[in-house]
């Protein structure tokens, strides 16, 4: 595998993703996380928000430098690498941000790139001096210092981000160092489900497993997983939290049934109603819903015997967004149920079996296991619901307004088409009241927000682009059928820098 030391990029998580694309396994570590260097065939150190001149800079163990494993430093990691390796590094009153050309030489890490074309720069600091024994690979349009290498020492370092989409030939850089590596491109949704079986048989053994399924392509192919690896052992449990869309409940019980295994079913909406009742704060929505799914997971236990683990639907963008990837510096965004929202108390031990995938790499394991179309490219929807929808208080009769608002989202979405071509779509019912005019009187109703968007893994997304006469249907329809709601406006804000969920 290869191994990402975390030195505090927001842009971290998109190494991962490319590198996954080859079908080579990654994990991203902190900066000053010590590893087994047995599976290890590449480092790959990150970029950074701070500086090498910084005091308390991000700076892994020299140790690394001297495993014989081929390293790519990505901006502040080339800059590190320098100033680890006695180079001169500057601080730049002008700092380098955007794309950029650069003209490379002929080497192995820029094989099938152009040696003029364009990167994507996002710097402070510039490398002055490359160490004794490297040679400077490229240059940026201005003269300055864009990628150095040290073929003996098997280390690679550029100024520019071969991460993002900006940088033209960035997948093809990641790919060369990958070659560089040696590594084998076998890693598929097949090894993956392979590999994972195992691990939960060698976690578990012949323990009992009790499991939070949702409906979700998550939960479900956790469960499917999970019930592979040891069948009646797991215990899959549906909990009505009374925060879900109409009908969902049952849906999710009648499909689940048909394609994975038997499912148990709690209504336990009025506990979560009445445990949310005067709270607005998003945050302490989040925990009160993450504390009270535990308590009720940790009741149904009780009712199967002896239970050790409780498994969950975490994947890593959860992770990365809620705790900082493996405690590294990276910055937190907000809490998820299952993850952030854990008390720190908790009975149960985490089975987490797709805590290391993106969503599509989900879906994909999903399709080898042969799931549905219908369950793999259900839009995410998140752990509390309609909870994390609704501004402001919770109450019943919100959550009965917001239900119809949604179904009439979804199905217009689907009857034109549009469903397929979206990442997640929803209705928020805001805070806010307006004026309007019905029937020749006053009213006085909730401004309901359409949200609809694009993308390929959750960490980034672009608003998608609806025809307009559907959402004048959707604004119509939602308008004149549920009353509550007076006024449509659709959401066009991307991520970053807002989120998907608005709470």
């Amino acid at each position: 595998m290869i191994v990402i030391l975390d030195c505090g990029s927001q842009l971290t998580h998109n190494i991962a993703r490319r590198i996954r694309e080859n079908k080579v396994y990654c994990e991203i570590i902190p900066f000053n996380k010590e590893f087994d260097k047995k599976n290890v065939d590449g480092i790959i150190i990150s970029g950074s928000p701070a500086s090498v001149h910084d005091k308390n800079a991000p700076f892994y163990s020299e140790k690394i430098l001297n495993l014989n494993i081929p390293i790519l430093g990505i901006c502040y990691g080339m800059q590190s690498l320098t100033q680890i390796l006695d180079g001169m590094v500057e601080h730049s009153d002008k700092r380098e941000y955007g794309q950029m050309k650069i003209t490379t030489t002929l080497h192995e890490l820029f094989k099938k790139v152009p040696s003029k074309n364009n990167v994507w720069m996002s710097h402070g600091d510039r490398v002055l001096k490359v160490p004794d024994g490297f040679e400077i690979i490229a240059k940026s349009a201005g003269g300055h210092i864009a990628a150095m290498a040290s073929d003996t020492r098997r280390i690679y370092a550029v100024q520019f981000h071969p991460e993002v989409d900006h940088t033209e030939y960035g997948r093809q850089v990641l790919s060369n160092f990958l070659e560089i590596c040696k590594c084998k491109k076998d890693w598929t949704s097949g090894s993956f489900i392979t590999d994972t079986i195992n691990s939960i048989k060698k976690t578990v053994g012949n323990k009992k497993v009790i499991g939070g399924v949702s409906g979700g392509v998550d939960s479900t192919v956790g469960g499917a997983l999970m019930q592979k690896a040891i069948g009646d052992n797991f215990i899959p449990v549906f909990i009505d939290n009374g925060l879900l869309r109409k009908h969902e409940g049952a849906n999710v019980k009648e499909a689940y049934e048909k394609y994975v295994g038997k499912l148990n079913y709690v209504d336990a909406s009025d506990k979560f109603i009445s445990g949310l009742s005067g709270v607005i704060d998003p945050e302490k929505k989040r925990k009160i819903i993450g504390k009270e799914f535990i308590n009720i997971f940790e009741e149904e236990a009780k009712k199967h015997g002896a239970i050790d683990f409780l498994m969950q639907g975490t994947l890593y963008p959860d992770v990365i967004e809620s705790v900082s990837v493996f405690g590294g510096p990276t910055s937190t965004i907000k809490s998820h149920h299952n993850v952030g929202g854990l008390p720190e108390k908790m009975k149960l031990k985490l089975v987490e079996p797709l805590k290391y995938l993106f969503k599509d790499e989900v879906r994909e394991v999903g399709e080898e296991l042969g799931l549905p179309k219908s369950l793999v490219w259900r839009h995410p929807f998140p752990g509390p619901g309609l909870a994390i929808r609704i501004i402001g208080e919770i109450t019943k009769q919100k959550l009965s307004i917001l239900r119809e608002a949604d179904k009439i989202f979804t199905k217009e979405l689907i009857n034109n088409k549009q469903y397929d071509k979206v990442w997640q779509a929803g209705v928020v019912l805001t805070s806010n009241k307006s004026v309007g005019v019905m029937g020749d009187e006053r009213t006085y109703e909730y401004v309901a927000a359409l949200f609809a968007v694009t993308s390929n893994d959750g960490m980034t997304v672009d608003w998608s682009h609806l025809p307009y006469d559907m959402l004048a249907k959707i604004s119509n329809r939602i308008i004149n059928e549920v009353k509550g709601i007076n006024r449509v406006v659709y959401n066009i804000t991307s991520k970053p820098p807002g989120t998907i969920e608005w709470e």
